[in-house]
């Protein structure tokens, strides 16, 4: 089932029309009747073998209805499934909807049987993924492991190996869990096996901010909202382009070698997946997209410092990269600082107003003493008339 919990619609036509292109994203999936304002979902017809129903929240008409199912956010999509409540997080698109919900729908835990699914398995170095080693789905060892799965799903990959063979590939043992952070070659293997499932979830959500994440447009809010010190390092590169592909090499290679410090946290942004964001981003940032771009933004004000490259030289070394982002780091690259410059500018415009104020004072000042000496002028001619009469 998925809901969609929505502000309360006037009756007015321009409220309607505004909400109707939010509703878009639903509207694509499934028929008119489905999208009622009410709870009762309709069922689409036949995706993927699975019945999916959708259906409307009222944050007024439905009150009731919103407190019942927990619903607490307004404007945001959930999805239920198998006693789980998901909240959909990334931009309402109906591709990015469609794609996000194959993935609910799939298990929890993807086996890998032979040299294909483990091929496949190691081709995927985007995400974080973890893959386990169990004797059998009834292991309890496996039963924990997925059970933890569901916890995360489908915003963290899980897998797991029945096969002796796949498993001396993977260089694992029996019971044991490797994790893997994003873009990096080796593994770490999850300390004090056997495991629970309350030992997998807080080890997941202590190391769930890679040091080199991507933006995907289906978990894009939540990542942009875990930020450190209101803060995002932004790379923006095209993995297609030849620069962008260098930089973001680069990048991982910056990544590697400080993997194991907890302030840093690098969102990578390929252009191509945000097509329609991309002019909003040129604009509020002052930045050219069509080559690779690294700056540090505060996401509060959307200040930003970024680094200079010269589009006609080499992309930076990685050691000139780490130095950049130590300097981000320390504090002696700040977006802030831009706001003390205004706080300048404005004190300088003060400073001109007052100058401005006594210049003024010192014209009335000359107007009066011209005055004083016109009266003393005319004065003297009066007392020359008068002499002029006596005589």
């Amino acid at each position: 089932m998925v809901i969609y919990y929505h502000a309360h619609v006037e009756s007015n036509k321009n409220a309607q029309k505004a909400f109707e292109m939010e509703e878009l994203a639903l509207e694509l999936l499934t028929s008119p009747a489905a999208l009622t304002y009410q709870l009762a979902a309709q069922v689409l017809d036949d995706l993927d073998d699975e019945d999916i129903g959708f259906g409307l929240v009222d944050e007024k008409k439905d009150l009731s209805v919103a407190k019942k199912l927990g619903l607490d956010e307004v404007e945001s999509i959930y999805i239920f499934v198998d006693n789980e409540i998901i909240e959909y997080d990334g931009e309402l698109a109906a591709d990015t909807l469609v794609e996000f919900l194959y993935d609910v729908i799939e298990d929890p835990v993807e086996i890998i049987d032979n040299e294909r699914e483990l091929k496949g398995f190691h081709n995927i170095d985007e995400d974080i993924k973890l893959v386990g080693y169990f004797k059998s789905e009834k292991s309890p060892h496996f039963i924990e492991y997925d059970d933890a799965a569901e916890e995360f799903h489908p915003f963290i990959k899980f897998f797991a190996t029945f096969d002796a063979k796949i498993a001396k590939k993977l260089k694992m043992k029996l019971n044991e869990v490797d994790f893997y952070e994003p873009f990096m070659e080796e593994p770490v293997t999850i300390p004090g096996q056997p495991y629970s499932e309350a030992e997998l979830v807080d080890y997941i959500e202590e190391h769930d901010r890679p040091t080199l994440r991507k933006l995907e447009p289906h978990s894009m809010y939540e990542t942009w909202e875990d930020d450190i010190d209101g803060e995002h390092i932004v790379a923006f590169a095209e993995e297609d382009d030849p620069d962008g592909y260098e930089f973001l090499e680069i990048l991982k290679e910056v990544a590697r070698e400080n993997t194991d410090n907890a302030d840093l946290s690098i969102i990578w942004i390929d252009p191509d997946d945000f097509p329609l964001l991309v002019p909003y981003w040129e604009k509020t940032f002052g930045i050219d997209l069509g080559s690779p771009q690294i700056g540090v933004v505060d996401v509060e004000d959307a200040d930003s410092v970024w680094m200079e490259m010269d589009d006609d030289e080499d992309m930076p070394t990685a050691d000139e990269l780490e130095d950049w982002i130590e300097d981000v780091l320390s504090g002696k690259i700040d977006p802030d600082d831009d706001d003390d410059d205004d706080d300048d500018d404005d004190d300088d415009d003060d400073d001109d107003d007052d100058d401005d104020d006594d210049d003024d004072d010192d014209d009335d000042d000359d107007d009066d003493d011209d005055d004083d000496d016109d009266d003393d002028d005319d004065d003297d001619d009066d007392d020359d008339d008068d002499d002029d009469d006596d005589e």
